[in-house]
């Protein structure tokens, strides 16, 4: 039998793409930047970039968040981004056309975190921005239009992972400040679904989900109107029984 022989295969590159959500103004939306440079210049895009050779793929992805947008997470052997952010592989894409340059292989990951600060631009991003996930999923065919690369299939599944995600782990807390009230939990929760819930229903639902919420003993009325009381995560990673995504 021949010895196997590496220099036999191809060389390719291996990049790291970050789905980034967040809720603003009621709405989810996506962190893009726009490409300063080719291929795809002017074409808005997601953050990434390139794995060097001396660092693993979280380290990689915490610094190209850093150096396109200024948006700095913490270690890289705990990856996150504060304030109750989480951050997870979300899927590799290897289309051996996705890349104009040479054959590339990303490992994208998605991240979730609260009402986080206006991007700053930077390394091969011209311009970064929040960008409504509807703004950037056009109806009909996602990779057809839009955002560079295969990015918007990309963006697709991660925004398909967040809504699954949030129906049956505690996730949707990812969203939410450390303390948080259950209208703003639930405007979370319509934000990523697209759908509006009953308060009633929903408040009953969280608060009596062993594990979903504990009180954090105290009120606010930051929301307007009559004091609400405050909650902070519970700690459960699996919510029995799940939230179901209501059927639009």
């Amino acid at each position: 039998m021949s010895p196997y022989d590496p220099s036999a295969f191809p060389p390719f590159a291996v990049t790291v793409d970050l789905v980034v959500l967040t809720v603003r103004r009621h709405a989810l939306c996506a962190l893009v930047v726009r490409r300063g440079e080719q291929p795809f210049q002017g074409r808005w895009a997601l953050p990434g970039g390139f794995v060097r050779g001396d660092e693993d793929l979280a380290a990689a992805a915490a610094r190209e968040l850093a150096e396109e947008t200024g948006l700095c997470a913490h270690d890289p052997a705990d990856p996150g981004l504060g304030n109750g952010a989480h951050l997870e592989q979300l899927a590799t894409y290897g289309d051996p056309k996705r890349d104009p340059r040479m054959r590339v292989v990303s490992v994208a990951h998605l991240v979730l975190a609260p009402d986080l600060p206006a991007p700053r631009a930077g390394g091969d991003a011209n311009s970064a921005r929040w960008a409504p996930v509807d703004e950037l999923l056009p109806v009909g065919d996602p990779a057809s239009e839009g955002l560079a690369f295969d990015h918007a299939t990309i963006l697709a599944d991660g925004v398909e992972r967040a809504r699954s995600k949030i129906e049956y782990s505690s996730l949707a807390t990812a969203f939410c400040p450390p303390e948080f009230t259950v209208g703003e939990l639930r405007r979370v929760y319509e934000a990523v679904w697209g759908v509006a819930l009953d308060p009633r229903n929903f408040h009953r639902k969280v608060t009596g989900t062993p594990g979903f919420l504990v009180p954090a003993g105290g009120t606010t009325t930051r929301q307007g109107g009559r004091p609400a009381q405050l909650f902070r995560a519970g700690g459960a990673t699996l919510l029995n029984p799940p939230m179901l995504r209501p059927e639009v």
